[in-house]
């Protein structure tokens, strides 16, 4: 993509697959459409998953992810590419080698995504590191929760001012924005810290008390990917995703026997 060509709206999703519909490539596709977007994809791994946990995962070879890339790039090009589930460090290097020699303009939006709700690893410290100086650097936005933002940086994320504090290292590592998301952090309020190399803004919004939960980073990151892919500058469009999200969450459908999927097609409920 050229200035001259201006944002399509088109998002290079590379992230796993979930079966249960409710996180991953799933939950990434249902969002950038619903925002008006068009979602693209390169599927880095095939779980078998619900609302109940993952269980299962087959890793899709590294020369496949790469092709799904190459080919998509190539042919639709993209206005945003957005990375989630990467599972090994190999599998990092790759992509981000990948991306250097044939998207160096295209923004990024990295969803480091290391520490599920339950709070158990997903990646080994290899993966970790490779996200941190492979991924991180030059990423138009990294979208870590307090864990993963913790793990990322060494820094403890308890407080809002542990989320700045994790924040500006992200920053410091090579990152040109940082959103350091705080609903694993207690309290009534959920506090999402956001800077970048202009600025600081804080995004607070009262917690919703519910199970409906699964795939939140996900959506979050992917709609911060589809306004940005239509122009929206990184404050716009974290506010924006931030709404999305938080009506997601509150029109839940209560699918599934675990923490279920939010309800990604609201806006088509809302415009019947």
């Amino acid at each position: 993509m050229t200035e001259a060509d201006g944002p399509k709206g088109r998002v290079l999703i590379v992230a796993g697959s979930d079966s249960g519909g409710g996180a991953g490539i799933q939950a990434d596709i249902k969002t950038v459409t619903m925002l008006g977007g068009y979602a693209m994809t390169a599927v880095t791994a095939i779980t078998v998953q619900d609302t109940k946990g993952v269980h299962g995962v087959w890793p899709v070879p590294v020369d496949a992810v790469l092709g799904q890339i190459r080919v998509t790039l190539s042919d639709i090009g993209a206005d945003v590419i957005k990375t989630g589930m990467l599972g090994s460090a190999s599998l990092v290097e790759s992509i981000a080698q990948c991306l250097d020699e044939t998207a160096q303009l295209i923004p990024r939006v990295i969803d480091p995504v290391i520490v599920a709700t339950s709070g158990d690893r997903l990646v080994d410290a290899k993966a970790v590191e490779a996200i941190r100086s492979e991924l991180v650097l030059r990423a138009r936005l990294v979208t870590p929760n307090a864990p993963e933002a913790e793990v990322l940086t060494g820094r403890a994320v308890e407080t809002v001012d542990g989320q700045r504090r994790a924040a500006e290292r992200l920053l410091e590592l090579g990152a040109h924005g940082a959103l350091v998301k705080g609903g694993h952090i207690g309290g009534n309020m959920i506090t999402d810290v956001l800077q970048t190399t202009t600025g600081e803004w804080i995004f607070e919004s009262p917690r919703l008390l519910t199970m409906s939960t699964h795939g939140t980073g996900c959506t979050l990151a992917s709609a911060i990917s589809a306004y940005l892919a239509q122009g929206a500058s990184v404050p716009d469009a974290v506010e924006k995703a931030r709404e999305y999200l938080r009506e997601a969450i509150r029109t839940a459908k209560g699918f599934g026997h675990g923490h279920g999927p939010v309800n990604h097609g609201w806006i088509l409920d809302r415009d019947r």
